[in-house]
């Protein structure tokens, strides 16, 4: 898209989230004018949002229905809804942020809404678009048979002892995977790339791509790595007991959760250079037709507190856009993590993913 194209977007965006937001209320006026809607409808791509509903329905007396989709369903849901003004969602919890930012917030199908009481505890970069919480997947391996991690740089991962011993899910099927690998190929992390290569090997690397990032891709996929189409499976194949090599694989870290409950061994890398894996975020964003839209401003309210993000927050990898609800006791702040994983940035995504997708497709 046209950088002038996608200007006059942002812009027809704001102004409808503009209009959408209303006048600012008080949390208690917001409260009344809610429960005299009584109903709201959210889409969201993380199934926990049933137990934040029920402790949303407990304390207001206001009805929840909720679907758990996936993050290209809700993604084409919303754009033929909203698109086509049919009343749906009032609001959403959606990720992969490319295809978010470039089909649904710039074309001002969702519209930004922060509530009057997070904007001085949410920090400033995550309210636009309004993140609800960071998600990690990290560098996990079968820890049976050593604690000691088991690389110290990703390019370790294209050499012949790691053939056929690493799995990552299959970025046809989750969209945040794909944006992981579209970063590597922008020029800060290609670069960061490229550094790791030198440090490692000691030597440049002689280049048969466009840049290091599109050439750890390559040699990533060329030595064997096995596709999933599950992280939950993934996590499975890894950790289970008896494999007579250790085996890794680059997933959600709260599959760790299920370590005892599944009888599984997993041990997390976090000194990976020059990444031990990727961050990214899952948005909060009205509807630009939401019907109940001061009942979706406080559950997106609620979904900001303590209470509201419990579901989440009872294990690890799952982190509150507001600092002041603490991570799990068996995991890492964000201030640690943040150095050590890729990002999104959702402009770069959308312009060059296709260019990344349409590479790995041609791999051979």
């Amino acid at each position: 898209m046209k950088r002038a194209g996608l200007l006059a977007l942002l812009i027809a965006s704001t102004a409808v989230a503009i209009a959408a937001q209303g006048k600012p209320m008080s949390h208690d006026e917001l409260v009344a004018a809610a429960k005299a809607e009584g109903k709201v409808v959210v889409y969201s791509i993380t199934s926990r949002i049933s137990n934040a509903a029920a402790a949303f329905e407990k304390a207001y007396g206001i009805k929840v229905e909720a679907s758990n989709l996936k993050d290209g369903e809700l993604i084409e849901k919303v754009t033929k809804e909203v698109g086509g003004g049919i009343q749906g969602a009032d609001f959403v919890i959606c990720q992969d942020s490319g295809r978010v930012f470039g089909q649904l917030i710039s074309t001002g199908l969702l519209v930004n809404y922060v509530p009057e009481t997070m904007k001085a505890a949410i920090p400033a970069a995550y309210q636009n678009p309004l993140v609800f919480q960071y998600i990690n997947k990290v560098f996990i391996f079968n820890d049976e048979k050593t604690q000691d991690p088991v690389i110290k740089n990703v390019w370790e991962l294209t050499e012949a002892k790691w053939k056929g011993k690493v799995q990552f899910k299959d970025p046809k099927m989750e969209g945040v995977n794909a944006n992981f690998l579209t970063m590597l190929t922008s020029p800060e992390w290609s670069a960061k790339l490229d550094k790791a290569y030198q440090d490692l090997y000691g030597k440049k690397l002689k280049l048969t791509t466009k840049n290091a990032g599109y050439e750890w891709i390559k040699m990533f996929f060329q030595n064997g790595l096995v596709l999933g189409n599950s992280d939950t499976t993934i996590s499975e194949n890894i950790g289970i007991k008896g494999q007579p090599a250790t085996t890794m694989g680059l997933f959600v870290f709260s599959k760790k959760r299920f370590d005892a409950t599944k009888n599984l061994t997993l041990k997390a890398m976090t000194e990976v250079q020059p990444f031990t894996g990727f961050m990214y975020p899952a948005f909060l964003q009205l509807t630009k037709n939401a019907k109940n839209v001061n009942a979706a401003k406080l559950f997106i309210e609620f979904l900001l507190t303590k209470e509201g993000f419990a579901p989440w927050a009872k294990d690890v990898g799952a982190y509150s856009s507001n600092p002041a609800i603490p991570v799990n006791s068996d995991d890492f702040p964000m201030t640690f993590w943040t150095p050590r994983l890729v990002p999104e940035n959702p402009k770069f995504i959308f312009e060059n993913r296709a260019d990344v997708e349409e590479f790995i497709n041609n791999l051979s």
